[in-house]
């Protein structure tokens, strides 16, 4: 009953929240290399464009859509009519799955904050975190033996994960978002801080910003910047329409949705600049080009950091701590967002309190997990995250917004937003919901199969990108069909 339904305590516990959903490992590794990458400063003016045109619209579509049904992603679909409800449920099986090697890397995270103490990486931290670390077998068919730290560090994300959530939404996820956030912008700021005061780091920045404007005519790096956009807002997994239909009845969902959006934005540029400028003092230490140590990914927050935080001055342990405590509370602010998704979705299509929703997640969850840490989990972990980013979130993404926009009507979602907020949206935001985001994701999405089709992802065999890639995302979309139609037969 929506009486019974957890509501948000206040609208900052909601802000934050949301912004903590979106704040990821991401923001941190990805958005200030590709920026590098895609013409420095010049990459700032499609992405901000990204940012009005598709990702701020999108982020609105999901609030208001879940704020309209007052329902978790599978039950509001099915509002629509019950064939859709696989909809719903195919973006929460996309969620789990990503929670599960996603929590993985947090693990790791909070591993890399206590080697931190001594520099444990050792003056080759690449060698470590391939060999001592993850003890990686390069292959995905090659398992080998479990590595029992990662193994109980996961096991330990899964617990605080368990604890917060298990709370509920304003005792659990409210609170855990009021202390993790400031934290994390007191991190940030730090990392930041230190990054610019380092020499060498004006060429990093240099590096992060000059604009080349040669690179703003190439339509692949407006796709990029679409795609950097769909990511980061936590788009297509259902949290933001669980999120929001905990709102009060009249809560201003615009106003909070833009702050939200702008927000991660601008943590994304701020970490750049103290990224770049921890990576412009390595390569003047080490008499390189900036190219010469930038990276991105987990080669960004595993090896290059660690390599970089080996030649800082002072108690480079303390900057160590910093940068990986930041990763770890990103990372699980993003996690319980994850999690919730799918724990809303099972209480309000399956009848289970909090406690049993929550309890089968986390379990079947860290199960899951296991075939992470074993020596082939790396291998096994980049397969399934490029594949699902692309084939399953992209693909999820594009039919969420055909559905919202020729089968229900946006009109009804508009103006119930509109009705209590300050800002509001009219025909310029169903225009790009119905035509400017899906042509750019869809592009993008068109691209990125023909990349596939033409050349292995990373170099893998064959018989790994199926069995970990195209077999994973046959089978969410599968599943999802069938739990659909199941659920609403029963229901």
């Amino acid at each position: 009953m929506e009486e019974q339904r957890d509501q948000w305590g206040s609208r900052l516990g909601f802000i934050l929240a949301t912004i903590g959903s979106a704040v990821g490992l991401g923001n941190i590794w990805r958005f200030s290399y590709q920026a590098y990458e895609n013409g420095g400063g010049a990459f700032l003016f499609p992405y901000i464009f990204a940012l009005l045109t598709a990702g701020i619209p999108l982020l609105l579509l999901e609030m208001g859509f879940g704020f309209f049904t007052r329902n978790s992603a599978p039950s509001s679909f099915r509002k629509i009519g019950k064939k859709y409800e696989w909809i719903g449920w195919w973006s929460i099986l996309i969620a789990f799955v990503v929670t599960v090697y996603y929590i993985v890397i947090i693990a790791w995270s909070l591993l890399f904050v206590f080697q931190s103490f001594s520099l444990g990486w050792t003056a080759d931290p690449e060698g470590f975190f391939f060999n001592d670390f993850l003890n990686f077998s390069g292959s995905a068919f090659q398992l080998g033996g479990i590595q029992w730290k990662i193994f109980f560090a996961l096991l330990a994300v899964w617990l605080i994960n368990y604890s917060i959530i298990a709370g509920g939404v304003e005792k659990g996820i409210e609170k855990a978002s009021k202390i993790f956030m400031p934290l994390l912008a007191i991190m940030v700021l730090i990392i930041v801080f230190r990054g610019l005061t380092l020499p060498g780091a004006v060429e990093g920045v240099k590096a992060f910003i000059t604009p080349d404007f040669s690179k703003i005519l190439d339509w692949q790096i407006w796709v990029g910047a679409y795609g950097q956009i769909f990511y980061t807002l936590s788009l297509g997994f259902g949290i933001m329409i669980a999120y929001s239909s905990y709102l009060p009845k009249k809560s201003d969902v615009i106003k909070n949705g833009v702050i939200a959006g702008f927000s991660n934005s601008v943590f994304s540029i701020i970490v750049g600049f103290g990224v770049f400028g921890i990576l412009g003092y390595m390569a003047n230490q080490q008499g390189v080009a900036i190219a010469d140590v930038a990276t991105s990914g987990i080669g960004l927050a595993f090896i290059a950091f660690p390599k970089a935080i080996n030649l800082l001055p002072g108690i480079p342990q303390l900057f160590g701590f910093a940068f990986f405590l930041s990763l770890t509370i990103a990372g699980l602010s993003s996690s319980i967002s994850l999690i919730e998704s799918v724990v809303s979705s099972l209480i309000d299509n399956f009848n289970l309190s909090r406690k049993q929703a929550v309890t089968l997640v986390c379990v079947v969850g860290f199960l899951f997990g296991v075939p992470f840490v074993t020596s082939g989990g790396l291998a096994i972990l980049d397969i399934v995250d490029h594949f699902v980013n692309i084939f399953g979130l992209l693909v999820v993404g594009i039919v969420e917004m055909f559905v919202l926009s020729y089968v229900f009507d946006l009109n009804k979602i508009k103006d119930n937003m509109n009705k209590s907020s300050d800002l509001q949206v009219g025909s310029g935001w169903t225009a790009m919901i119905k035509i400017v985001a899906p042509i750019f994701i869809g592009i993008g999405l068109i691209q990125n199969t023909i990349s596939e089709v033409s050349s292995a992802y990373g170099n893998y065999p064959q018989g790994e990108l199926f069995t970990f890639g195209w077999f994973v995302v046959v089978l969410l979309l599968v599943v999802a069909i069938i739990i659909g139609k199941k659920s609403s037969n029963r229901i």
